[in-house]
């Protein structure tokens, strides 16, 4: 027995086990699949980049004129650097305007022009490789110029006014007011768009667009702010969706320092098809893996649509496979940013000391991960006095249990858009737990074989009992028939499958060439 819980290693052993085997029959999957969002994040790192008249980026459009004439099963690389050569142009997007206008076709090369294509591709998505190197090196020397937060857990805020311009200076205001992170919110359904919109966005439902100049602007701002603060501001967005591995790849171009990506949120909760899901998140977290960004996986919002108590196995088994499927990408520990949350209806008996021994486990299982934790929303009724409470409720038990990024909860969540005076009042409250209470993780310590110590030993062999469930079928299937926040996904169905192919035997994708060598 280990720890403040008494877990039993050779449990915990057995449970990382499990979680491996029911993820490597997906992994297999993923190496053997691609999708069309796949092959346009590699066209980015190559220097494909702006859009059409129309608001399409030029990227779409090549990889629908190079799929139209030849399939998606090839890769794109090795077709446009054949069509480059043949056509005498240097330049990818001047290819991709070409392919646009119907002036160019493409074709599988073989003998040594289809080698010229292989060199000739690598050549140009190993310098977008490297353009994501020196701004992984950029963070690492303004970290240590401006220094990191003086304590954990970092504070993170969200801003989301649907327009860039109004989120910055948001943002900044609430750095000055202690947020360590600046999450950007994406607006409303573009998960959904299966292309990345171009340039600076001002209109938004709910949140801006996630675009490389919106991340562009953003990352400027923080820096000043950073700059006038003497700490490094983070900022956060989203490689989610049918867009995931653009979105990861415009994020380590631009310097981001977190992004939301979950395992099976898109399938769950966007009804993305699983195979896409899958194929798009490992590439996905290669990119970040090389970028040296965080991830923020989503098991927080398992538990809005089912019971936080009685399913909180799943997010213990969600967690597992985050982490498997992290560290096959490449991601260390320290980029693993697992999500919980704080979410059990306050009206059941003992809901704080539930709450203790579900952060607690998540802090246990995984001592180097930074773990994400959500503040309450499913059970926010709009009285803004108990909100506040629950908040403090919350603040208290991310410190009891050592949490690594704080979101930073809204007494007014489900009646409004917080105002900006909701967000100081809000941050005093975290200010007031962290400055009372920010060291309580060193003295908290559960009784042993009291309250805490047996719920969380039980949510582990409850989460055990599930993985070996989903031994005996495979991940799929559990998806299927609604394991995780009771939504039943079948492989066979959901958006973006059109999108997805399996590997032809000449099958060459240079970006995961290059990121598997150096993983």
């Amino acid at each position: 027995m280990t720890g403040k819980l008494g877990l039993d290693p050779a449990l915990v052993g057995r449970a990382r086990e499990l979680a491996r085997r029911a993820g490597q029959p997906v992994v297999d999957l993923a190496r053997s699949h691609t999708t069309v969002s796949v092959e346009r994040a590699v066209l980015r790192l190559a220097g494909v980049s702006g859009a059409d008249p129309d608001g399409i980026p030029w990227v779409n459009r090549l990889v629908d004129a190079v799929v139209a004439d030849v399939g998606l099963g090839h890769g794109v690389a090795v077709p446009v650097f054949d069509a480059l050569a043949r056509e005498g142009v240097s330049d990818v997007t001047l290819l991709a305007q070409k392919a646009a206008a119907g002036s160019v076709r493409f074709g599988v090369p073989s003998g040594r022009a289809a080698s010229a294509a292989r060199r000739g591709s690598r050549r140009a998505v190993a310098a977008g490789i490297r353009r994501i190197d020196r701004r992984r090196a950029e963070r690492d020397r303004l970290v240590r110029r401006f220094g990191d937060p003086a304590r954990r857990p970092w504070i993170y805020l969200i801003v989301a006014t649907g327009d860039i311009y109004e989120d910055i200076p948001q943002a900044q205001a609430a750095a000055r007011a202690g947020a360590d992170v600046i999450a950007v919110i994406r607006s409303t359904g573009q998960s959904l768009l299966d292309y990345v919109p171009e340039g600076a966005t001002r209109e938004g439902f709910a949140g801006t667009y996630a675009t490389q100049e919106n991340f562009r602007l953003m990352r400027a701002a923080l820096d000043e702010s950073s700059r006038e603060l003497g700490r490094y501001v983070r900022l956060t967005n989203y490689a989610s969706g049918l867009c995931m591995p653009e979105m990861a790849t415009l994020a380590g171009l631009e310097r981001l320092d977190m992004m939301l990506n979950d395992s099976m949120y898109g399938i769950l909760f966007r009804d993305i098809n699983p195979i896409r899901t899958f194929v798009d998140q490992r590439f996905s977290r290669q990119v970040h893996a090389r970028a040296g960004i965080i991830i923020n996986t989503g098991e927080d919002n398992y538990l809005t649509t089912a019971d936080a108590v009685d399913e909180a196995h799943t997010v213990t088994v969600s967690q597992l496979l985050n982490e498997f499927f992290a560290h096959e990408a490449g991601l260390a520990d320290w980029q693993l940013g697992l999500g919980h949350a704080f979410e059990i209806n306050p009206d059941v008996p003992e809901s704080l000391r539930l709450e203790l021994a579900h952060a607690l486990l998540a802090r246990e299982l995984f001592p180097d991960a930074p773990l994400k934790w959500m503040p309450p929303t499913k059970h926010m009724t709009g009285d803004v006095f108990r909100g506040n409470l629950l908040d403090g409720f919350f603040n208290l038990v991310g410190a009891m249990t050592g949490q690594g990024i704080l979101l930073v909860g809204m007494m007014t969540e489900a009646v409004v858009t917080p105002w900006l005076s909701d967000r100081d009042i809000a941050l005093q409250n975290v200010r007031y737990v962290l400055g009372a209470a920010g060291g309580l993780h060193e003295d908290f310590v559960p009784a042993s074989g009291g309250f805490i110590q047996q719920r969380a030993n039980r949510v582990l062999g409850e989460a055990v009992d599930l993985l070996e469930r989903i031994g005996d079928q495979s991940l799929l299937t559990a998806i299927a028939e609604g394991t995780f926040g009771i939504m039943k996904r079948p492989a066979d169905r959901g958006k973006g499958l059109s999108g997805v192919a399996r590997h032809e035997g000449d099958y060459y994708n240079p970006a995961t060439e290059i990121l598997e060598l150096s993983a």
